[in-house]
């Protein structure tokens, strides 16, 4: 069942994420995910205002996806990322 990485980042240093943006779509697309919104315009219809960045990737399914994560090469991601954004990472099934 597919499923779905939503991450919603507050990016503090826009040059140093670029840098990190740079190294996941490569990571991704070996987990055979692939990007279905990457920092869109939020419109929004109802509740809190979101301010962060919002990305979205769709994976094969939720292990996979946990398997992205986790991954020797996304975890080298991260430490590049680190001081530039914090951000909150779910992974959800698909119906």
């Amino acid at each position: 069942m597919t499923a779905y990485l939503i991450a919603r980042v507050d990016v503090k240093d826009m040059t140093q994420y670029k840098e990190y943006t740079k190294l996941t779509p490569g990571i991704i697309e070996k987990f055979g995910g692939k990007f279905i919104s990457r920092g869109s315009d939020i419109v929004l219809l109802e509740g809190e205002e979101e301010k962060r960045r919002v990305v979205m990737v769709e994976f094969p399914d939720l292990q996979t996806a946990k398997d992205f994560y986790h991954s020797d090469e996304y975890q080298a991601a991260i430490k590049v990322r680190e001081g530039a954004a914090e951000g909150q990472f779910i992974v959800v099934d698909g119906v």
